[in-house]
């Protein structure tokens, strides 16, 4: 039995405390409304679950070697492109390679660093709720931009990273700020329910992953800063 119990303990993944009062509010709405219609109590009850679901904080094992970028997100890597990034982090005047992970409301949406460094700003920019999955939701919609400054072969690097809400998504959470000092893969923040996150780098860097391709926040290496052979990818 205590194999068994060590087997179940192990499967249950944590739920972070932002979830807390949403799943408050859903347990109370659970007992009182099927109080009064027994559909009611299941229908919140399987609304509850799925909070507990989406609020999921599960550990993850970072890759750790100097160059990496790591993915920031859970999700679809859905935009891959050189762009101008956004003018409010000024990271350069010049276009840069610009990796997106769209998460969908089953995604866990806790957001990690993609690589190690100082927070050297936080901007924050209001905006529209358009699909996430929009090339120019990057433009217009509301979203939290961070600029890690980090080094890779002992020079500075500067990398941009913006959280997008979504045509859901309501609230971008952050959990530090400017001056922090992260290791690759620690939280950063979360957006909840439906998103995007954006990372911009340097047209050197080498990347990793393809379009459609599942990204695991803090484990899919989404690019090398080193450049480095490119991969090609196939449906199957």
């Amino acid at each position: 039995m205590t194999d068994l119990f060590e087997t179940i303990r192990r499967s249950l993944v944590p739920i972070h405390k932002e979830g807390y009062p949403f799943i408050l509010i859903g347990i109370v709405l659970t007992v009182l409304l099927g109080y009064f219609a027994q559909a009611f109590f299941w229908i919140f009850l399987i609304l509850t679950l799925w909070v507990c679901y989406f609020f999921r904080d599960p550990e993850r094992v970072v890759p750790t070697v100097d160059g990496l970028v790591i993915a920031p997100a859970d999700g679809r890597v859905n935009l891959i492109s050189t762009v101008l990034p956004p003018p409010e982090l000024d990271l350069s005047h010049e276009p840069m390679l610009r990796i997106s992970v769209f998460m969908n409301v089953f995604d866990c949406h806790v957001n990690r660093v993609p690589v190690a460094g100082k927070i050297g700003q936080i901007h924050y920019t209001p905006g529209l709720f358009l699909n996430a999955e929009l090339d120019k939701a990057s433009d217009d919609n509301e979203r939290n931009g961070l600029v890690i400054e980090t080094t890779h072969k002992g020079l500075p690097l500067r990398v941009g990273v913006v959280q997008i809400a979504g045509l859901v998504a309501r609230r971008i959470v952050g959990f530090v700020s400017a001056g922090d000092t992260l290791q690759t893969g620690e939280r950063f923040g979360l957006i909840r329910f439906g998103s995007r996150v954006d990372v911009y780098l340097p047209t050197t860097a080498r990347v990793l992953v393809g379009l459609g391709q599942k990204s695991v926040a803090g484990e899919t290496v989404l690019a090398d800063l080193g450049g480095g052979p490119e991969r090609a990818f196939r449906r199957i």
